[in-house]
């Protein structure tokens, strides 16, 4: 019998029924391989974020270990928890010089840095040289892989460029008008730069710099996050900055340690009675500031003549000449930097124990960055302000918390300096090492490991900290002896 044309015959629903079947089955097949797939993929995703995090903290853990610090204070610790918990908004931080501002900025930064990548993704403006120079000091102690280079003024710009295509910095820390000088040459790509910092915003965004810094930040266009710094608050921040919702980190309220006293001159030039001060400070490690380039000038001959190891330090010192006055001072060479307000920012010297105002600072600001050279990392240190007759406190100051400091009648002799710094006439250009410029001293020299002090080896020469006792002796020794196979000249550093 002819089955009717429209009806389905058991063959046909069966046939059916199975393809059905297997369209559950290869549908509920292939969900269970998505489901798969994404817990695959979650665990995965879960896994590399649990293991950024560990190594983050390895990171973390290492960072401390090499620049020497057991734990971070209570001001760093802030930064990093609105860098990463508040990621989407700018951070303005405001702390006392000294407190480590620049580590707890630094911390959070590299660990955001691809440093599988080759490009730069971060700037660092900085308003002076010596700021630039230790800024980049303090990444390359970190001993991370993360790399940065230093621009400044003073010396071409052809060699940092040259520098920027050997080393592919990650982060550019910079002088606003040294930046704006590689932007416009477009001599690194701005494309991956994603975070500016700008250190020092109260004298960066001051009315000198302003042009220069419009002018820098105008060309980098791509900059998702800015982190403000400074000891001091600004009255507003330049619109040309872009700050977006920004957390605010303020720290300027934390406990004062700089014993603060007032010294009485009774004549208006303070000469001697800045020369007793100093004799009844014994070996102290002192910066004297002043107003004026023509006055540092005067004070530090008169210094010097009376047979104090001092140093002077100003703007319209050439570079080289600047820097070896810092060495010194930080070594422990000369007891005393004679300084205009230059010295104020951004020099890290550790241990120095003494601030004395000899011109009344121009503002509460000076003031403020002039007393942050001491005291620093949780140290205590002294200031004193030499006020002569015609002088009086500035309003700023509380007459109720200042106190009077009386030189003795009895001042024992000037205290010369227990360290001497030993020139070298080769570098690392010479391939010369820390370790090379320590073995020669011990072995030429005659010395012992306790002689020998702070050790900098440059680009063309070295200079060592050695025991003023033992200067002599040993640079008899090393007259005519050569230093990895090489003959230099070995003297005292003037």
């Amino acid at each position: 019998m002819t089955e009717k044309r429209g009806q389905n015959s058991p063959k046909d629903e069966d046939d059916t029924t199975n393809k059905d079947i297997s369209k559950c089955t290869k549908l509920f097949f292939y969900r269970y391989l998505i489901i798969q797939i994404a817990q695959i993929d979650t665990e995965a995703s879960v896994s590399s974020v649990q293991s950024v995090v560990e190594k983050n903290k390895l990171m973390k853990i290492n960072v401390l270990s090499a620049l020497g610090i057991s734990q971070l204070s209570e001001m760093q610790l802030d930064v990093s928890k609105a860098w990463h918990e508040q990621s989407d908004k700018d951070i303005v931080l405001l702390s006392p010089t000294g407190s480590g501002k620049t580590i707890a900025y630094l911390l959070p930064l590299i660990e955001h840095i691809d440093t599988n990548s080759d490009s730069v993704q971060a700037v660092v403006i900085v308003p002076s040289r010596e700021l630039a120079m230790q800024t980049d000091e303090v990444i390359k102690k970190m001993k991370t892989d993360v790399r940065s280079l230093c621009c400044y003024g003073g010396r071409p710009a052809m060699d940092e460029h040259r520098k920027m295509n050997i080393f592919l910095p990650h982060i550019i820390i910079a002088t606003p008008g040294r930046l704006v000088d590689h932007l416009s040459k477009r001599n690194f790509e701005v494309t991956n730069i994603r975070t500016l910092v700008i250190d020092e915003f109260d004298k960066s965004l001051e009315f000198g710099f302003q042009k220069e810094m419009e002018e820098a930040i105008s060309m980098l266009p791509l900059v998702q996050k800015r982190v403000l710094l400074s000891a001091t608050d600004a009255e507003q921040i330049p619109q040309f900055v872009n700050m977006n919702e920004a957390v605010r980190i303020d720290h300027l309220k934390a406990e004062e340690r700089v014993a603060f006293s007032i010294v009485h001159s009774p004549q208006k030039d303070k000469l001697n009675t800045l020369l007793d001060l100093l004799r009844s400070l014994g070996a102290s490690k002192s910066i004297v500031f002043l107003n004026y380039r023509d006055a540092v000038g005067r004070v530090f001959d008169f210094l010097k003549a009376q047979g104090v190891a001092c140093e002077m330090y100003h703007g319209g010192m050439e570079q080289d000449r600047r820097e070896r006055a810092i060495y010194k001072f930080g070594n422990g060479t000369s007891n005393v930097l004679v300084s205009t307000d230059l010295g104020s920012r951004g020099l890290d010297i550790p241990d120095t124990d003494c601030i004395i105002h000899y011109n009344l600072p121009v503002n509460e600001e000076a003031y403020t960055h002039r007393n942050g050279r001491t005291a620093r990392w949780e140290a205590e240190g002294r200031a004193f302000m030499i006020l002569n007759e015609e002088e009086s406190l500035p309003d700023y100051l509380d007459e109720n918390t200042t106190r009077e400091y009386y030189i003795p009648k009895k001042l024992p002799p000037i205290a010369q300096p227990q360290m001497a710094t030993i020139y070298i006439g080769k570098g690392k250009k010479d391939k010369l090492s820390k370790m090379d410029v320590m073995g020669f001293l011990c072995k030429m020299g005659g010395l012992e490991r306790s002689d020998v002090g702070r050790i900098d080896v440059r680009d063309h020469c070295s200079y060592a900290a050695v025991s003023r006792s033992v200067l002599k002796d040993a640079l008899r020794r090393m007259e005519g002896q050569k230093i990895k196979g090489i003959k230099t000249i070995f003297r005292e550093a003037k």
